[in-house]
This record gives C-alpha cells, structure tokens and sequence, in this order.
C-alpha cells in the first residue's frame, strides 16, 4: 500500500461503477474501501464479521432486520453504523451516497448469504457491472 496521503476525493473521482467497492489502503488484515451507492443493494448477512460504515458524502439507510423486528437506521454525512455480525441488512441510498468501509480481507460484498443478486451485478463478486 502507498506510504503517502491518500485523497478519498480523488480515489472516489477515479470511478463511475455503483456498489462497487474499491480498497483505497490495509490496515493490518482489514480492507478499507470506499465506494459509490444509489437506489438499493440486496438483503445480505456477513456471517463472521461486523461491517463498518462511514457516509463521506450524502445519505445512506441500512434496514436491519433483528430479534425484534425490522429497522432503518438513517446516516447522514459523517456518520458511522456498524452492522453486527450475522445480522441481515440491506443499504440503500436514493439519492446516491459514498462511503467508507473498513471490513476483514476478502469479505464478498453481498456477505455470505443473501437474495438473490440482480442482473445488473456480477455473482462471483456482488459488484455491479457498472452504469
């Protein structure tokens, strides 16, 4: 990884492609990625591991479905949420959102369970195809 500042602006400038996280750095065994979001992502499950959110820019809603029943939580820009592991969740952004993720290596993007993946995303990875 680069011994130097990383401007996420830039690194956020350098792609189009929606839900489609890219690894800006490693800390340790942990991926950070950013990424662009708009409309909505699929239920998932990261059975293993916790996932962390930072919203850099816009607005992002995680709908969580728990024990007690179901629930969205909303995160402005600047806020942080992490989904618990095992929890099913889906985030969504209507009006479009990037965001920082801090997650273990190799963690698939749509977790290790969940809906069925749209047309418009790759199944061996969960990132979309682009737009």
């Amino acid at each position: 990884m680069s011994s130097e500042p990383i401007p996420l602006g830039k690194a956020l400038a350098s792609f189009d492609a929606l839900w489609s996280p890219r690894i800006v750095t490693r800390v340790n065994n942990y991926d950070v990625r950013i990424a662009k979001v708009e409309g909505e992502h699929i239920w998932h499950v990261h059975d293993d591991t916790d996932e962390f959110f930072l919203v850099l820019d816009g607005e992002l809603s995680i709908s969580l479905r728990e024990p007690d029943g179901e629930r969205t939580v909303l995160l402005p820009q600047g806020a942080v949420f992490t989904v618990p592991r095992g929890t099913e969740h889906k985030p969504h952004a209507p009006s479009g959102a990037a965001i920082l993720m801090f997650e273990p290596t190799g963690t698939p993007t749509v977790g290790n369970r969940h809906d069925e993946i749209p047309e418009h995303v790759d199944a061996t990875t969960g990132h979309a195809l682009g737009t």
